[in-house]
């Protein structure tokens, strides 16, 4: 696991092998089984998630009602907004599979960035990139029917078809299950004629 997080970061910085021995004694690797909460709503957290493997899912509990607002799979990261906020999360984020993620907490970034500073480079280069798609995402959201949502979801997220359990793509989309079943219906139609 170590080997693909090097990997993907060289891909914004050279790294040296003091670097990756850095990163390697922050004992940082987690394996986590599917179901698992990594945060509740109410908690207040300093943990940061980065998924080396598998899916979480972001999402909140309205009357009752799961609404997920965010997947993130391989090669994304989430930090809690109650991370800097030090307020109780409004949310909770739960693994969809078993997941390999990247544990860390601002104590273990400022240690590291210290001792590296290229690593708060790259920090700032991967938050500008994750900041910029979300806000690409949330206007594509807002600005589409459900079902431009859907077909953009399988061009540009055609993986989490298979990985998420229907309800919680539905709620994704911001419709009900029996919608997208409708939905995915109609499309197949479509494609037919």
């Amino acid at each position: 696991m170590q080997q693909i997080l090097f990997d993907f970061l060289t891909k914004y910085v050279p790294l040296t092998e003091a670097e990756k021995n850095a990163i390697v004694s922050l004992d940082i690797f987690r394996s986590v089984k599917k179901g698992t909460v990594l945060l509740r709503e109410g908690q207040i957290t300093k943990e940061s998630y980065f998924v080396l493997k598998g899916c979480i899912r972001k999402y909140y509990v309205l009357e009752g009602e799961e609404k997920t607002t965010a997947f993130y799979t391989e090669m994304e990261g989430l930090t809690p907004h109650c991370v800097a906020s030090q307020m109780p999360s409004e949310y909770y984020v739960s693994c969809t599979e078993d997941c390999i993620l990247i544990v860390s907490n601002a104590d273990m970034e400022s240690e590291v960035n210290g001792k590296f500073p290229k690593f708060d480079t790259l920090c700032k280069i991967l938050s500008e990139e994750r900041l910029g798609k979300q806000q690409i995402d949330f206007d594509a959201f807002k600005t589409s029917s459900p079902e431009q949502r859907y077909l953009n979801l399988l061009q540009s997220r055609s993986d989490l078809i298979q990985r998420v359990p229907q309800h919680q793509l539905a709620s994704y989309l911001g419709i009900k299950p029996q919608s997208l079943s409708r939905l995915r219906a109609r499309i197949i139609e479509k494609s037919k004629e």
